[in-house]
């Protein structure tokens, strides 16, 4: 019981941050977007979109995910994605607004 509430705090932290955003989005609330079956935390911030793929998802390739993640970035900010950049997990979206 002793070992559990001393490794308890770190996993609720850790858990807390899987869609904390990067820090040029800290202090941003994320919001919620499922597009064709991957959900995101989208952020916003200027001429800036941030979307946090958090669905676990089976052997994800940056082509499908990248434009799935401008998709919801789009609906986020209403502007138009002009290019996006990242990895499967973490996509940047540049904005034109």
């Amino acid at each position: 019981m002793t070992r559990l509430m001393i490794l308890f705090p770190p996993l609720l932290l850790i858990l807390a941050a899987c869609d904390g955003g990067s820090p040029h989005f800290m202090g941003i609330e994320p919001t919620r977007v499922e597009v064709e079956g991957s959900v995101f935390a989208v952020r916003v911030k200027g001429d800036l979109a941030e979307a946090v793929r958090i669905n676990p998802q089976y052997a994800p390739r940056m082509g499908p995910i990248g434009a799935r993640a401008a998709r919801a970035m789009e609906q986020v900010s209403g502007c138009t994605v002009r290019e996006v950049r990242g990895d499967q997990a973490l996509i940047l979206g540049i904005l034109d607004c």
